[in-house]
């Protein structure tokens, strides 16, 4: 499977991320980003992406990263909202500059429509397996 068009449309809304990644010696580290989204794969890179600890940790062998996207577009009535993908990062170029490649493999997604939260009105995380493609 792969992003719903609701999930798709708050991708390219959105200009800023959380990523997580995981030092050689298991410490993990996140930081904020800016991503790019073509559709399949989300691309982070950077003024000087190579010195970051991001690019470092997936080049030192630690491909596995999460990454948040989310926003609060009203806290009254409190509206929060976000889509958190799981997926594997690989060294990759973009627009001939070195970035992270992420592939997603699972998501969960929620409130995108943005509709506020109350106490008697439960709003359902939306989970998706993604497929990579067969040449991965």
């Amino acid at each position: 499977m792969s992003f719903t068009d609701e999930e798709v449309a708050y991708l390219r809304s959105q200009p800023l991320a959380r990523l997580a990644t995981v030092a050689p010696d298991g410490q993990p580290d996140v930081a904020p980003v800016g991503f790019e989204f073509d559709g399949t794969c989300l691309f982070v890179g950077g003024f000087d992406p190579v010195r970051t600890r991001k690019f470092r940790n997936v080049q030192g062998g630690n491909a596995k990263v999460a990454i948040v996207i989310d926003d609060l577009p009203s806290t009254r009535p409190w509206t929060p909202r976000y889509l958190r993908i799981y997926g594997v990062a690989s060294l990759a170029e973009r627009k001939g500059s070195p970035v992270l490649q992420i592939t997603p493999s699972v998501s969960w997604s929620f409130n995108l429509s943005g509709r506020p939260l109350t106490d008697y009105e439960q709003i359902e995380v939306h989970r998706t397996v993604h497929q990579a493609d067969a040449g991965a």
